[in-house]
């Protein structure tokens, strides 16, 4: 394995990793509530990270036959259409569906980089469509880069939870609908 798949691979265990962690502590309730980042939940922002890291292998696939991942380029030239997009495709999922396609795309992603050379990855002549951009720039853009965009906003939502909790503040996502009966 090059040392390039090797940085990449470190790189996206490390972002993945800070976000479970990040995540871990939280109740259901509070994935899918609403307003983590604008009016998207943590659930629709993992839908996000695993629509734009399935699209990756998807245009790997095709690279790797000799093929230019056109749809990749397209979401890449207009990401907010996509991200709106599959944010309207996706509503309402199952949270069970979503935490078990984040962890499979990652790994069918890793098994993909290892099919590339160090020059496949590396050299910005390779492939004319990215236009002096080397293909571990792309990886990273539509992979880890993508999930450390979210993770400040996701980490403070977290804190501020916890500080909620620690202080008998109780949120307001815990406040039931369900009237009592008398």
């Amino acid at each position: 394995m090059s040392a390039v798949v090797e940085k990449l691979l470190t790189q996206l265990d490390e972002s993945r990793e800070r976000l479970l962690m990040a995540i871990e502590p939280l109740p259901d309730l509070l994935l899918i509530k609403r307003g983590v980042v604008g009016k998207w939940s943590i659930a629709d922002i993992l839908v996000n990270l695993t629509v734009w890291e399935a699209e990756l292998v998807t245009g790997l696939m095709k690279v790797e036959r000799g093929q230019k991942p056109g749809r990749l380029l397209d979401a890449l030239s207009d990401p907010k259409t996509y991200n709106q997009e599959r944010y309207n495709e996706n509503q309402n999922r199952d949270l069970d569906l979503i935490f078990n396609d984040l962890v499979k795309v990652r790994v069918e992603l890793e098994e993909w980089l290892e099919t590339f050379s160090e020059k496949q990855l590396t050299n910005k002549k390779q492939y004319s469509w990215l236009k002096g951009r080397a293909l571990r720039d792309l990886i990273a853009q539509c992979s880890f880069e993508n999930e450390q965009k979210y993770l400040p906003a996701i980490e403070d939502y977290v804190k501020a939870w916890e500080a909620s909790m620690a202080s008998n503040v109780i949120p307001l996502t815990a406040v039931s609908n369900v009237e009592e009966s008398s």
